[in-house]
């Protein structure tokens, strides 16, 4: 007897199994066009810094937009429950490795501050930036209203995973297609991994969808809960889910794929496999201007029953625009990922992320070891 559909398994392919197939023309990198449309919002470049405690702060949403990208506030973290972020922050990155749970769990049981959150919005618009925040469903019917009226441009829902449908006995859990009825801003949700979670939320009117569940450099849901789909996988499923929307909508709903991203051929990748933008962590918190002070921590490590982040070490390797535009100090792809970007598409003669999305990609799993074991291992003594 065979087994049942349900006990099958599929593969499924992280960054490091695969590669960009060449394109059989090129052309020059400066003529590509890498924008990305979120609701009425353009921005420049596809890249957005995560909605972390240690990534992003007000200076950097504002530095982020002046630079053609965007930067999400966690409206749920530090800079909304403090009014001395930066002496909290200090805190977080001083303390030992055997006590930063319970620090972490002690900081964040503080109650959100309302009028934080108008003034954090308010000093990214006063400066002319595009602003999104993040909240989590349990908060977001509490918060929706206040950040529209202090006028926000991208609303972002954000949980480890999310769905369209909720099923809860205590609750009227969130409904997204009441949410963006009710707020004047663009949606965008996440995380999910799968076609159908993610056709179901765009069928809510949501304006983007978040990809990705575990993969971050500073999460441990996948070693706590054993659940996650490796990045470029969930990515195919997601655009496949995308596309079709498309056609039975006509309303095109931009994937931006969330996390596990350490260098830029990573953010080449995710792009073929059907990204429309990415979504860092870990990269921009090597940033001299971040927020965490060369240390990097998961969203879900503050939970008070069951954390699932680690604060890792990343260090401090260049400034934002460095890691954004170059000109790079470091060989290993770490800096320059818009130039990346726009090289990889130039090879690939795609002059667009949608003619990106099109090239071909293989299944090579020696495609970082091969040929490399001078750089693996260094020269023998």
């Amino acid at each position: 007897m065979s087994p049942s559909q349900s006990n099958q398994l599929r593969r499924a392919y992280g960054f490091d199994e695969v590669a960009i197939v060449p394109g059989d023309i090129t052309l020059n990198p400066d003529q590509t066009n890498i924008e990305l449309v979120i609701g009425n919002n353009t921005l420049a470049i596809p890249i957005l810094a995560a909605a972390m405690d240690a990534v992003t702060d007000p200076d950097i949403a504002i530095a982020m937009s002046k630079m053609g990208g965007l930067a999400v506030l966690n409206l749920e973290g530090i800079q909304a429950r403090y009014d001395n972020p930066g002496e909290i922050l200090a805190e977080v990155s001083q303390s030992p490795d055997s006590k930063i749970t319970a620090l972490l769990q002690k900081i964040y049981s503080q109650p959100i501050k309302e009028n934080l959150i108008g003034e954090r919005i308010n000093k990214i618009k006063s400066a002319g930036a595009v602003c999104a925040v993040s909240l989590t469903p349990a908060n977001t019917k509490r918060f929706a209203s206040l950040i529209a009226e202090a006028q926000a441009d991208i609303l972002v829902v954000q949980s480890t995973v999310t769905t369209a449908r909720h099923i809860s006995k205590s609750y009227r859990g969130l409904v997204f297609s009441e949410l963006c009825q009710s707020v004047p801003i663009p949606v965008v949700v996440g995380n999910c991994v799968s076609h159908n979670a993610c056709l179901e939320l765009m069928q809510t009117g949501v304006s983007g969808i978040l990809v990705g569940v575990g993969p971050g450099a500073a999460c441990t849901t996948r070693e706590v809960l054993g659940v996650g789909v490796p990045q470029i996988t969930a990515t195919i499923d997601c655009a496949a889910a995308r596309d079709s929307y498309l056609k039975e909508s006509g309303r095109y709903v931009p994937i931006i794929t969330d996390g596990g991203f350490r260098k830029g051929g990573e953010v080449c990748k995710a792009i073929v496999a059907g990204a429309d933008a990415v979504m860092l962590g870990s990269p921009f918190a090597q940033a001299m201007e971040a927020p965490g002070r060369g240390y990097h921590w998961g969203m879900s490590h503050p939970h008070p029953a069951l954390p699932r982040g680690t604060r890792i070490k990343v260090g401090t390797t260049g400034t934002l625009e460095q890691i954004l535009f170059g000109p790079t100090s470091v060989t290993d792809g770490s800096q320059n990922l818009v130039g990346s970007l726009r090289t990889a598409m130039g090879v690939c003669g795609a002059a667009t992320i949608k003619e990106m999305q099109q090239v071909e990609m293989i299944i090579a799993p020696t495609i970082i070891t091969e040929g490399k074991s001078w750089q693996l291992t260094g020269p023998s003594a």
